[in-house]
């Protein structure tokens, strides 16, 4: 059986499986959304918040990752119990990260909105 660039295979018997495994710009995206959650929850433990303290989040240093905070704000607010995402500041406890070759400061702060 040929394999083709971007794709794989696997057969058992009759049964082949086929699988794209090309990266389309959505799951690029998605890949960066899930690893700046994963920073901001990072941050948190490190910066000792409780797990249900409200946050602010700031972010500097690449338009890159505030164009995607600005589209997918409402899912990370979510799911780091953000109340507010700041863009171009910095505050709180800030850390400067690479996301997938990007650079980017990022910071945290616990908030008294509710």
């Amino acid at each position: 059986m040929a394999q083709t660039e971007g794709f794989v295979t696997e057969s058992d018997n009759t049964v082949t499986v086929v699988l794209d495994t090309n990266l389309t710009p959505e799951l690029v995206e998605e890949g960066f959304v899930r690893e700046i959650i994963s920073k901001i929850q990072t941050m948190r433990k490190e910066a000792d918040f409780e797990v249900t303290d409200h946050i602010n989040v700031y972010q500097d240093n690449s338009d890159k990752i505030a164009e995607i905070l600005k589209a997918h704000a409402d899912e990370i607010k979510d799911e780091v119990l953000a109340e507010h995402i700041m863009l171009g500041q910095m505050g709180g406890y800030a850390k400067e990260w690479n996301i997938n070759g990007e650079k980017v400061m990022l910071g945290v702060e616990k908030t008294t909105d509710k």
